[in-house]
């Protein structure tokens, strides 16, 4: 099976902080249907745990002091490289490039408005290698309140393009889509097409939207399920919360907040073909 890569600029792993490892182990294994592995060496301080679905890595999972949340990571070729640039550009580092063991090298920053964003210099561990099917990451959002100054800073940091679809703002890094083609989904421009999906669709990779009252700025993680009022109830009878839920002529949500208090949408894909 061809592995699945990420180009330089284009969100490539998830991963939720939690204090109560078994307990989140607990709650998404039974929502999602996730296994998990270690990837610390026994004995080391904290741990960090490889979420699985169906033998594919889909997102990780590491024991904090501080509240619970989801990080959404952005490839880079050079993490050293990438957080110099970005600073000069007015982000600011909050944890300094630093090797995950084998797997790659990440740091963590804030964009200028405090949005906190990850980067991920793979070797090891490509990145996500189930994406876009039920119980996978579908996309991180920026939530952020100055759409405008958003834009600049990601499109110098990344080479991002966002397009206004009127209904949404959606992220693309132009030649995405020529990238998935050519290594694991050689279908895809075909099948979009049949879905009537947005010009530029095969190139998106996030979506951004204007915070809510009160709401900081930050990067906000969605799934994919099945069946979105199975999920909330799932998602209730395993001890979270159901914040919302909306219905749009393309999906139907979930806003959920976690037992321990990470938040996260779950998406039903319903799109107008049926």
């Amino acid at each position: 099976m061809t592995q699945r890569t990420y180009p330089q600029g284009v969100p490539c792993w998830i991963d939720t902080e939690q204090p109560d490892v078994e307990a989140a182990v607990e709650f998404y294994a039974g929502i999602f249907g996730w296994t998990f592995e270690d990837a610390m060496p026994t004995g080391a301080p904290g741990r960090y745990l490889i979420a699985k679905l169906e033998g594919n890595d889909v997102a990780g999972m590491a024991s904090a002091q501080g509240a619970a949340a989801w990080s959404t990571y952005i490839s880079v070729e050079d993490a050293d490289a990438a957080v110099q640039r970005l600073v000069a550009a007015a982000a600011a580092v909050r944890s300094a490039p630093a090797d995950a063991g084998e797997g790659g090298r990440s740091a963590a920053l804030t964009d200028p408005e405090g949005a906190e964003f990850r980067l991920w210099q793979a070797r090891r561990r490509m990145g996500a290698q189930a994406a876009n099917q039920p119980g996978a990451w579908n996309f991180s959002d920026l939530h952020t309140a100055d759409p405008g100054a958003a834009i600049k800073f990601y499109e110098d940091a990344f080479g991002w393009q966002v397009d206004d679809l009127g209904f949404a703002m959606m992220i693309r890094r132009p030649g995405y889509g020529d990238h998935l083609e050519a290594t694991v989904d050689p279908g895809i421009r075909e099948r979009q097409s049949r879905l009537a999906a947005p010009p530029g669709f095969e190139d998106a990779i996030a979506w951004m939207a204007t915070t809510a009252p009160d709401e900081p700025p930050h990067w906000h993680v969605s799934f994919t399920v099945a069946d979105r009022d199975q999920t909330v109830i799932d998602a209730e009878r395993l001890g979270a919360q159901v914040l919302s839920q909306d219905d749009t002529e393309w999906t139907r949500t979930a806003l959920i907040r976690d037992p321990q208090g990470a938040e996260f949408t779950a998406s039903q894909f319903t799109p107008p073909s049926g």
